[in-house]
């Protein structure tokens, strides 16, 4: 009888310690996920590379210690855009809209010209976007889906693609591990991350490369940008 309550007790005080290590990686449902969409997992550990990559660029960079403390919610910020690429992507399709390799690969062309070199655009991407450089075209690409979506749709501003991009979020579900918030489907975005592209309107679909669709503001660490496994 005392064997078996000093058993349980045992067990409790494992699980028990084991609690915030549980809390820490999310729902019990997804363990290791940093978020949901539409059945698909978007590990901790791939959001965590992101932020790794960009940390890298910044630590390079001459305004490494300006860059880094400007970046302070970069988590969250990547997080947010890879939840948002693939509900732009399920709009995108509901559109009947789609993004060939040649368009992401004419609009950068067009981004390194008016940057004024492959090197500028990099320097840019990461000092006014946070982009590492093997994120760019991943930017890119949404830059592209977004104005040929704007086109399809007959979306003149950002903000006229948001009832496509709610039902798209709907229709896919997201569920973020509480570590990084909550998604809220009516504005496209982490609910305590306020996302650029709403910040103010402007135009959906400016020629490529032009200064409105230059580096996104993706800028701002928090739980995503740790060594942690969450």
């Amino acid at each position: 009888m005392h064997r078996r309550r000093r058993t349980a007790l045992s067990v409790s005080v494992a699980l028990l310690a084991a609690g915030p290590l549980l809390a820490a990686c999310g729902s019990t449902a997804h363990p290791g996920a940093a978020a949901v969409v539409g059945g698909q997992r978007i590990e901790v550990s791939a959001l965590q590379a992101e932020v790794k990559d960009v940390r890298t660029a910044q630590q390079n960079s001459p305004q490494s210690a300006q860059l880094i403390k400007d970046s302070g919610q970069l988590g969250k910020v990547k997080l947010s855009n890879m939840i948002f690429d693939r509900v732009l992507a399920r709009a995108a399709e509901q559109a009947g809209v789609s993004v060939t390799p040649k368009d992401v690969q004419d609009a950068r062309a067009a981004m390194v010209q008016q940057a004024g070199g492959e090197a500028q655009l990099r320097e840019q991407a990461l000092t006014n976007g946070g982009l590492a450089p093997d994120q760019i075209d991943t930017y890119v690409q949404r830059q592209v889906t977004e104005q040929k979506l704007a086109g399809a749709i007959g979306a003149r501003t950002q903000q006229d693609l948001l009832p496509v991009l709610v039902k798209a979020s709907k229709d896919l579900g997201v569920d973020v591990n509480p570590r990084y918030g909550s998604w809220n489907a009516s504005q496209i975005q982490l609910a305590d991350y306020q996302a650029p592209w709403l910040a103010k309107p402007k135009p959906a679909a400016p020629a490529p490369g032009a200064p409105s669709s230059g580096a996104p503001e993706d800028q701002q660490v928090d739980p995503g940008d740790s060594a942690s496994t969450g």
